[in-house]
């Protein structure tokens, strides 16, 4: 697979970045780097990253898609492994990634989903069940795909090269994993791997007000999208590209 970066979008969360940094250095297969995007943070978030060999990226402009925006285009991999500050990766997160992106089926990105701590046995039901389980089975129908988990998936970095001047990159009020996963182009595939989980913190889930306001993120990142490419519309071009490159392989294996 070549070489693979590691970016981590944070802002006030020193802690958790550290967590998740020492769950990086202990994995069986290294990263090539790891960058960490400190999106104005006023807590020691960069000097942890820097303490970890991180190396650190400055975006000033505030919102999770400017930071992973900027922690991509700055990356020098081959693939672009994606985490939250406070996602916890297990040993051989990147091991399987890279294993999973190097099968024949060559996906342009492969994703999973989030275990979570911390909080409730009530609210980590909720955040595992409603929200990531409901995102997944509600977004992949919508998009004929699996949709991508901002906390947990990895992109080809020549699919991102296509496709940084088409996403909405430079808005804070869209879920930055909806929207690549809506503007990935007709031909560019999402594997889903339910067994690559990784933990993440629950925190968001703490309160029906912090759930609320995630719900209305998600149905206005929907309707910015909707607008500019119909879901219908984005379908039938989807297939028909997987028509196209089915046709293709066929011809190549007759000749």
């Amino acid at each position: 697979m070549g070489s693979i970066s590691v970016v981590i979008p944070c802002l006030d969360d020193a802690a958790m970045l550290r967590a998740c940094l020492a769950a990086l250095a202990g994995q069986t297969r290294p990263p090539d780097e790891v960058i960490v995007v400190d999106n104005g943070s006023r807590d020691d978030s960069a000097a942890v990253a820097l303490a970890a060999g991180a190396r650190v990226v400055t975006q000033p402009r505030r919102g999770i898609w400017p930071a992973t925006a900027a922690g991509f285009d700055a990356a020098r991999g081959e693939l672009l492994a994606r985490l939250d500050a406070d996602s916890v990766p297990p040993s051989d997160w990147l091991a399987r990634v890279e294993e999973r992106m190097a099968r024949t089926d060559a996906p342009t990105a492969v994703t999973g989903p989030g275990r979570f701590y911390g909080g409730t046995a009530f609210t980590r039901w909720v955040a595992r069940y409603l929200y990531i389980g409901g995102y997944f089975w509600a977004i992949g129908i919508l998009l004929g795909h699996p949709p991508l988990f901002g906390s947990n998936y990895a992109l080809r970095a020549d699919a991102w090269r296509e496709l940084r001047g088409i996403v909405h990159r430079d808005r804070a009020d869209v879920h930055d994993d909806l929207d690549l996963a809506w503007w990935l182009r007709p031909g560019m595939s999402v594997a889903y791997e339910p067994t690559l989980v990784v933990e993440v913190s629950a925190r968001p889930f703490d309160s029906w007000a912090a759930l609320g306001r995630r719900l209305r993120m998600a149905f206005h990142t929907l309707a910015v999208e909707w607008r500019e490419w119909p879901a219908l519309a984005r379908r039938a071009e989807h297939r028909e590209a997987a028509r196209d490159a089915a046709a293709d392989a066929g011809d190549q294996a007759v000749a």
